[in-house]
């Protein structure tokens, strides 16, 4: 089964946006098979975001991930990886969709709340950074039949 890396960034967090974040996953039938708040460590920032290294906003982006506690998540379904970058919705919060996290919920580039691994090899990098396999949990919801054939 498909999985996707998300993150609520510690303006998310601040925010207190977690349950109506995690809510939007959990409805739309998606299955939370890891969680965890936690501090993000100078190490762990800068290896998720390397493909930004060059860029003149990695060193404040580095920073900020930093700033305060993030909720690290995996989430598991069928098309996981895009149905979740569509309920996140563009990465700027001002041209974001009603109806995505960030369009609800954003208004700030540089603070734009959550997220989401763009493919699945890019998901499975991002979970096997963030996550050992054994914070991991399989599990089938008995909603799952309801929900896909």
């Amino acid at each position: 089964m498909e999985r996707t890396f998300i993150a609520i960034k510690p303006d998310g967090v601040q925010r207190g946006l977690v349950g109506q974040i995690i809510s939007r996953f959990e409805t739309k039938g998606f299955t939370l098979v890891g969680l965890k708040i936690m501090t993000v460590t100078k190490e762990l920032a800068e290896k998720h975001y390397d493909v930004h290294k060059e860029r003149p906003f990695f060193s404040s982006l580095i920073e900020f991930i930093k700033s305060g506690p993030l909720v690290a998540m995996v989430w598991e379904g069928e098309g996981v990886v895009a149905s979740a970058r569509k309920i996140i919705g563009a990465t700027n919060p001002l041209t974001a969709e009603p109806g995505t996290i960030r369009g609800d919920y954003g208004i700030s580039l540089g603070r734009n709340l959550i997220h989401g691994s763009d493919a699945i090899e890019t998901a499975q990098t991002e979970i096997n950074l963030w996550f050992k396999e054994e914070e991991l949990v399989s599990w089938k919801p008995t909603l799952t039949s309801w929900i896909v054939e």
